[in-house]
């Protein structure tokens, strides 16, 4: 790996992490000697990149550094294109046209040199199998989400039952021939999934969710964690 390379390797890294990384920890992802890491934060630090830390203890990337957002090596255009390809086949409408969207953007903005690996990538999704409709609409649900607000469901479960249910939206799950709706169910005061083709209604409602968005994925996650099954799981 050229120097150049690494020095913005090393800046992305950093970029990404949630809280102070080591210097071993740096060295092992690049598969470099930590004395070539330590030289190279030191070289950083000294054309004013705001890294703050020290050996021994850790580094961060303070916020608010500006990097030049596409600045993308070969297996990061890969990244981008193979999942977009994914998204484009097995999204709903707007998120296959944004899938589209963005490799467009990407094959505008990249260097010549580059361009082949967006037009003719070496990794490919397989086919699409053919998928449920969806019984909501998946971009306003998306929207509710950002804006954190709650959305009143009629669903059916699998053995053809219908119930009412007004749940608090935390993410939303997509896989080969369904996607999921996952969220707390104020009726059953915990979390469920919703498969979106199962559901025979909806109402976008005002009401706004009581807890940040965060904390109830942290929760969520922490209950997948504890009780697997639970990912299974639709609405019960």
């Amino acid at each position: 790996m050229r120097r150049a390379d690494r020095l913005f390797q090393i800046l992305q890294i950093l970029r990404r992490a949630r809280g102070p990384l080591s210097g071993a920890a740096i060295a092992a992802e690049l598969e470099v000697s930590l004395r070539t890491v330590y030289r190279d934060i030191a070289d950083l630090m000294a054309q004013r990149v705001p890294i703050r830390g020290e050996a021994g203890v850790g580094y961060v990337l303070e916020e608010g550094f500006d990097m030049p957002p596409l600045m993308l090596t070969a297996d990061e255009i890969e990244a981008a294109v193979l999942g977009a390809q994914w998204v484009a086949s097995r999204g709903d409408a707007d998120l296959a046209r944004a899938a589209a969207d963005l490799v467009a953007k990407i094959r505008a903005v990249v260097p010549e040199r580059l361009r082949p690996y967006v037009e003719n990538p070496v990794t490919r999704t397989p086919p699409a199998r053919e998928t449920f409709a969806d019984g909501i609409d998946m971009a306003r649900t998306r929207q509710a989400i950002r804006d954190g607000r709650k959305i009143a469901l009629r669903y059916r479960d699998e053995a053809g039952a219908e119930s009412r249910r007004t749940i608090w939206p935390v993410t939303l799950g997509y896989f080969d021939t369904t996607r999921l709706i996952i969220g707390w169910c104020e009726l059953r005061r915990d979390f469920r999934h919703f498969r979106a083709d199962r559901i025979v209604g909806a109402e976008f409602l005002e009401d706004r969710i009581p807890e940040r968005l965060p904390v109830l994925r942290d929760r969520w996650l922490a209950a997948i964690r504890e009780r697997p099954e639970a990912a299974k799981a639709a609405a019960g």
